[in-house]
């Protein structure tokens, strides 16, 4: 018997991703958010959204773009110190050794140290209620050489990015790979009723 939890962020997983923003004098920021995901193929576009308070919501609004960066597992406490602190109170970058690299495509700043790195130019912003949502579109993704599989794709199992439970509000790694997507169902989209 299912048990009713009431409306809430209940979903697994949600993302750790790091947000590179610029503010308004050019400072590089960075902020950790899970409420992101992808939102279209065509353009290829990701979307975040960010309450009002956070500064990097007044970053974004200036920049109009923003960076994604995947960390790994082992960026662990850096990941968690950038959803816990405030750029406008302290240069996360400096406090986390990590070097801020203007990106070529768009007025924001990606992690260096980071694996994986996507970079957007805001299309669009929506007042939902508490956040406001960014879609961003992708202009370029960028790869550690290390971390790319054999046909030049990152891999999950190399990237080893960090996994957020909202409900418990702990992080998790990806686990064993299950099956092939597309080809494990194919029985049954090929079944006669």
């Amino acid at each position: 018997m299912k048990k009713s939890l009431g409306a809430k962020t209940l979903v697994y997983p949600c993302p750790d991703w790091i947000v590179g923003t610029y503010d308004e004098n050019g400072k590089p920021n960075v902020m950790a958010a899970a409420w992101a995901g992808v939102c279209c193929s065509k353009p290829p576009c990701i979307t975040v959204s960010l309450r009002k308070a956070t500064y990097s919501y007044g970053c974004l609004m200036h920049s109009k773009a923003y960076t994604i960066n995947i960390l790994s597992e082992d960026q662990l406490v850096e990941a968690d110190y950038f959803g816990i602190a405030s750029g406008r109170d302290e240069d996360k970058f400096a406090k986390s050794g990590f070097t801020p690299v203007k990106s070529e495509l768009v007025n924001a700043p990606y992690i260096k140290e980071a694996p994986l790195i996507l970079e957007c130019k805001i299309i669009h912003t929506y007042e939902i209620g508490l956040h406001t949502q960014f879609i961003g579109e992708i202009m370029d993704v960028k790869a550690e050489e290390n971390v790319l599989d054999s046909e030049g794709n990152p891999s999950i199992e190399k990237v080893r990015p960090i996994i957020y439970a909202t409900g418990d509000r702990e992080y998790f790694s990806i686990g064993k790979k299950l099956e092939r997507a597309y080809k494990v169902g194919m029985p049954m989209a090929k079944k006669k009723e």
